[in-house]
């Protein structure tokens, strides 16, 4: 039986939810420019933790996986700005933002075992 990938699940999700609030600050006139910088990183998080795993070599993998933590950053950004702007409330911002804040640990943590292992 094949074991589930941590990583790759939970970005997924993440990716999932960032779709899901976007289309909700669409629908509440909220700035679209904000909405969309949101769509591109929050999605990208997954996109690259998917490239990672397909990778060709060890530095390939970690140069991906780099990419997502990057991303994870740029989400965390761009959610607290949203809350603090009062544009989503503060409960379901901290949600994502603790999301943000668990992807970009365990991708950290990936990132630096990469890096040491010999390729």
């Amino acid at each position: 039986m094949k074991e589930e990938n941590v990583v790759l699940t939970k970005s997924y999700a993440f990716s999932k939810r960032t779709v899901l609030l976007y289309k909700f600050l669409l629908k509440n006139k909220q700035p679209r420019s904000l909405a969309d910088q949101l769509l591109r990183c929050g999605t990208s998080v997954g996109a690259n933790v998917e490239e990672a795993i397909g990778g060709f070599s060890r530095r390939d993998f970690a140069a991906k996986c780099s990419i997502a933590y990057k991303e994870a950053r740029e989400a965390h950004y761009w959610l607290r700005l949203l809350r603090d702007t009062e544009c989503i409330e503060p409960r379901l911002a901290d949600s994502l933002l603790g999301d943000a804040e668990e992807l970009k640990r365990i991708l950290a943590a990936i990132i630096l075992t990469a890096r040491r292992a010999p390729e």
